[in-house]
């Protein structure tokens, strides 16, 4: 044999340990991953804690954004996740954002059973703090619920 011998000593148990067993850690990753894209979809799912039936249309794309608005069947308008009962609050929160960032873009999101009224007193809201780019937010259509 050229080069190679095994350890041996007199214990007939004994010896050098040249593997190691990857089958837990491979166990613990598989569980990591498992619960962290539970996780993941849950918490996409909740939209932030926030209830709300959003219009659905066929039409539209995904925007991301970093300022949501959003009003929900109560008529509580948020910004990200804190409450504004005062529009003056609202619109310096938003004149902050537009100064750190003047190409903001806001995404405002309203229930289904928020009157027309109140939708436009926020965007006016939005338009008037300095924020030129917002989109209206809505669920997409599923063809199975169109009523042509």
């Amino acid at each position: 044999m050229a080069g190679g011998h095994a350890y041996h000593d007199e214990d007939p148990g004994g010896g050098a340990i040249v593997d190691i067993n990857v089958t837990p850690l491979v166990d613990v990753c598989l569980v990591l991953l498992i619960i962290f894209m539970v996780t993941a979809e849950i918490i996409h799912k909740q939209d932030r804690g926030i209830t709300m039936e959003r219009p659905k249309t066929v039409s539209g794309v995904p925007v991301k954004t970093k300022l949501s608005v959003t009003i929900d069947r109560e008529r509580v308008v948020r910004i990200g996740a804190t409450v504004y009962t005062d529009m003056a609050a609202m619109r310096a929160e938003l004149e902050r954002e537009v100064a750190l960032n003047d190409e903001i873009k806001a995404v405002i999101s309203a229930d289904v059973t928020v009157p027309h009224g109140d939708v436009m007193k926020v965007i006016d809201v939005v338009k008037d703090a300095g924020v030129t780019k917002f989109a209206l937010g809505s669920d997409p259509l599923i063809p199975e619920e169109r009523e042509d």
